[in-house]
C-alpha cells in the first residue's frame, strides 16, 4: 500500500499538449558545487500553503491545509520555516499556524509540492550557495504548472543566491544524495521522454555530476504512469547517512509497487557507493491499514517519505499501531541523535504525497 498521487483530473492539461523539445546544453565543468545530504545543517525549510479546491476538492482541502500547518509548526520547533502562500489565503494560513515561528511569504502557486517546485540547493568549498533550476514542467505536463515553474526563481531571490541553469527537466523528489558523491535516482522519472526526450543516461549522468557534485549514480527502475511523478526516488529509497540506505517495501502482491520495491531492494543490497562501500540497507514495510476516513486507492501509505531537519526526523503515522511503531523504531535506530516525531498527514497522503514531498531544505 504505497500508492502515490495520480493524475488529478481537475487540473490536467489538454491531452494533445505537445512537450517542449529540449536542447541539451553543456555548461562549463569544474564549478565545485555539491548537493548536501538532507541530514546536514539547514538554515531553514521551505514549504507552500498551496492546496486549492480545484485540485484537491472541497472535502479534502480543509484537512490538507491542517496537515500543512501541522508539518510546518512541527518543523518550526527545530528550525525556521518559510512558507509560500497566495495573498487571498494569507489569513487562513496565519490562523492555522497560530503563533508559530513560520514565516509567510506571498506568492502565486499552483500546488503545494515544494520538494519538486522549489530550488535544489548546492554549496561549494568556498562557502558559496546556489540554487539549481531543474525546469519544473508539471511532472511531464500532467498538471498546470505555470505559476509553480516560477517558484524556484522566487526562492532563489529570497535566499539571495544565484540560479544555476540547466536544460535537464526533473524534480527534487527524484533525487536522493548522501552528500559524499553518491545519488539514487529512478529511471522512470528522470529518463522519461515527458521530461528529457532524447537525453541519454550518460549525458544525464554527466550533467547531474556537474550540478550536484556526484561521482556515482545508483539507478533504480521505478515505474512510469502509475502516479503523477512517474515514481520519485523519495518514495522508494533514502540515505540515512553515507553508506546506509532505508528502502521501502510494499508487501501487498496486488499493488503495482510490490514487484518494483522488491527489485529495488535487490539492486540496493548489491550496490556500492562512490567510496566503494557496500550499502547497508534497512527496510521499512508499508502499513497494512490506514484510518478509514481518508482511505482511497491513491492514499500514499509509506513511511519512506520522512523529512530530516535540524535535530529531528518528521515522519508520518497512519493508525496502524504495529507498523507505526516499527517505523518509529527503525528511524530511531538510523538517526539515534535525533528526535523521531510522527504526525498524522491523512489529507496530504490521500492526495498521494507525504511530508518529504511538501518540504525542501536550504542548507547552511
Amino acid at each position: 500500500m504505497m500508492n502515490r498521487r495520480r493524475f488529478l483530473s481537475a487540473s490536467l492539461l489538454a491531452a494533445g499538449s505537445l512537450l517542449a523539445t529540449h536542447r541539451f546544453a553543456w555548461a562549463s565543468p569544474g564549478t565545485g558545487w555539491r548537493m548536501p545530504d538532507e541530514s546536514e545543517p539547514h538554515i531553514r525549510t521551505w514549504m507552500a500553503f498551496g492546496a486549492s479546491e480545484g485540485i484537491w476538492g472541497e472535502k479534502l482541502l480543509p484537512e490538507v491545509r491542517r496537515n500543512l500547518a501541522s508539518i510546518a509548526t512541527t518543523i518550526a520547533h527545530y528550525e525556521p520555516v518559510s512558507m509560500l502562500v497566495r495573498e487571498e489565503e494569507y489569513d487562513i494560513a496565519a490562523k492555522l499556524l497560530g503563533h508559530s515561528a513560520v514565516k509567510l511569504i506571498v506568492a502565486s502557486l499552483d500546488d503545494l509540492w515544494m520538494r519538486d517546485t522549489s530550488a535544489v540547493f548546492v554549496t561549494n568549498a568556498e562557502g558559496e550557495k546556489a540554487a539549481v533550476n531543474f525546469n519544473f514542467n508539471g511532472w511531464g505536463e500532467k498538471q498546470d504548472f505555470d505559476q509553480d515553474a516560477e517558484v524556484v526563481t522566487l526562492v532563489a531571490e529570497v535566499a539571495n543566491v544565484p540560479l544555476l541553469e540547466t536544460d535537464l527537466v526533473l524534480e527534487g523528489g527524484g533525487i536522493e544524495v548522501d552528500g559524499q558523491g553518491t545519488a539514487i535516482i529512478t529511471e522512470s522519472c528522470v529518463l522519461n521522454d515527458n521530461r528529457n526526450p532524447g537525453v541519454s543516461k550518460a549525458a544525464c549522468e554527466a550533467e547531474l555530476k556537474r550540478l550536484l557534485g556526484l561521482e556515482k549514480i545508483i539507478w533504480l527502475p521505478g515505474i512510469k504512469g502509475k502516479d503523477i511523478t512517474d515514481g520519485h526516488t523519495d518514495f522508494y529509497a533514502r540515505f540515512a547517512r553515507p553508506g546506509v540506505v532505508v528502502a521501502g517495501f510494499d508487501p501487498d502482491p496486488q499493488s503495482f509497487d510490490h514487484a518494483v520495491t522488491k527489485r529495488h531492494l535487490e539492486i540496493l543490497k548489491t550496490a556500492t557507493d562512490a567510496q566503494g562501500r557496500k550499502l547497508e540497507v534497512a527496510v521499512m514495510t508499508a502499513p497494512s491499514k490506514v484510518r478509514e476516513k481518508y482511505a482511497s486507492d491513491d492514499f500514499a501509505a509509506g513511511y519512506i517519505n520522512f523529512y530530516v531537519c535540524n535535530g529531528a526526523v518528521i515522519a508520518p503515522e497512519f493508525g496502524d499501531a504495529k507498523a507505526d511503531k516499527a517505523a518509529h523504531d527503525t528511524l530511531q535506530s538510523l538517526f539515534p541523535a535525533r528526535d523521531i516525531v510522527q504526525i498524522g498527514i491523512d489529507g496530504v497522503a490521500a492526495g498521494g504525497g507525504g511530508i518529504h514531498c511538501t518540504t525542501q531544505q536550504e542548507p547552511r
